[in-house]
């Protein structure tokens, strides 16, 4: 009976063999996350280094998802799907025109004053310098100390170089372009997103068709919803600017409308432009009233009219609002910090859908 096995006495093979697994496992899935994280690299490095291509491509992307209500609005009215595509890409350029004409001229005024503005804004900024106890002349006392040559650079240093015609000349191929990808893009995207989204959904097993239709409406009503309070937001501050007395107030109020599009880096943009105006426009305190009352109708607007909207709507956890934002504007700038949102929640919407669990929270699997 002594030499008898117990039933319940390992194999030392078979131990041996599950001791040389688990280096196996961990060494795969070492190679798995190594894979992927230089893809994702790669797919970046791509993206950033063809921005003049993939940037008009996004673009038309993101914007034919917003209009998807448009595209279901042609498809009840038995629209022909050519016809439709060519309908809604007319629409979109004729809004795009219609922006830039009515930009056009106070652009045109700002760029012609532009040497004025910025010397008289030096101006201000020196005059508030010599009240802190007269620190401009003693830097300038030592600077002429140190390098006599000193003025006379910073006097050269006081010009700007405006673009001119050329330059013009230069950058009008390559926008052109841009805009003829970003057409070509939005016009076969509406015009086969349909037959995309079936086959896609007939290819994968956990994504179908409507998860790409909800996804759609998601970001078309986030748009939708943002667009409204923005047009309501940008006709209170022409209201406001008239009320001031600052020139141009519909450019003000058009400015914050576009720029409000852009969280977090739109604000301080509108914010900085009206204070430099306000410089040159009026003295004393109030020429720093427009800036300031501007800010307080945007933290009062981020604070309480968006999440009123916006909040139960979606709920996107702030932190991946903030990282999905700065790095688009990083990538790409202003376009990428115009598509990031959107994008943003497509993308969630998606992976919700793929993967059966809630992510909007910014935690897997809670409400």
């Amino acid at each position: 009976m002594d030499n008898e096995i117990s039933p319940t006495t390992e194999n030392p093979i078979t131990e041996k063999t599950s001791l040389l697994r688990t280096p196996v496992r961990e060494s795969s899935a070492l190679i798995r996350f190594t894979v992927i994280l230089v893809s994702v690299v790669t797919v970046f490095a791509v993206l950033d280094y063809a921005q003049n291509f993939f940037g008009p491509v996004l673009a038309a992307f993101v914007l034919g998802i917003v209009l998807s209500p448009v595209s279901r609005l042609w498809m009840r009215l038995n629209l022909r799907p050519a016809l439709a595509a060519l309908a809604t890409l007319v629409i979109v350029l004729l809004a795009l025109a219609t922006i830039v004409l009515v930009l056009e001229p106070y652009v045109s005024q700002a760029l012609d004053r532009a040497p004025m503005i910025w010397r008289e804004f030096r101006e201000a900024i020196e005059g508030a310098r010599q009240m802190l106890q007269g620190l401009d002349e003693i830097s300038k006392d030592v600077a002429a100390s140190v390098d006599p040559e000193t003025p006379r650079e910073a006097a050269s240093e006081g010009s700007m170089n405006m673009p001119s015609a050329s330059d013009a000349l230069f950058y009008a191929p390559q926008v052109l372009g841009q805009v003829m990808i970003f057409a070509g893009t939005l016009y076969f995207f509406l015009l086969v997103r349909v037959e995309v989204y079936s086959w896609i959904g007939a290819s994968l097993k956990k994504l179908t068709e409507h998860d790409f239709e909800f996804a759609e409406q998601q970001v078309a009503r986030y748009v939708l919803t943002i667009t409204s309070i923005n047009l309501v937001f940008g006709c209170l501050v022409a209201g406001a600017m008239q009320l001031f007395g600052m020139p141009a107030p519909i450019f003000w109020g058009m400015l914050a409308f576009l720029l409000n599009f852009i969280l977090y880096l739109g604000p301080i943009v509108m914010g900085f432009t009206l204070l430099v105006t306000g410089l040159v426009v009026f003295d004393g305190p109030i020429s720093v009233a427009p800036a300031a009352l501007y800010m307080c109708m945007n933290m009062m607007e981020g604070q309480f009219v968006t999440p009123a909207f916006v909040g139960q709507q979606m709920k996107v956890s702030p932190l991946l609002v903030f990282l999905s934002l700065v790095f688009w504007l990083w990538l790409w700038g202003p376009l990428g910090g115009i598509i990031a949102l959107p994008l943003m929640i497509w993308l969630i919407t998606i992976a919700e859908a793929s993967l059966g669990q809630t992510i909007s929270s910014g935690i897997p699997g809670k409400e």
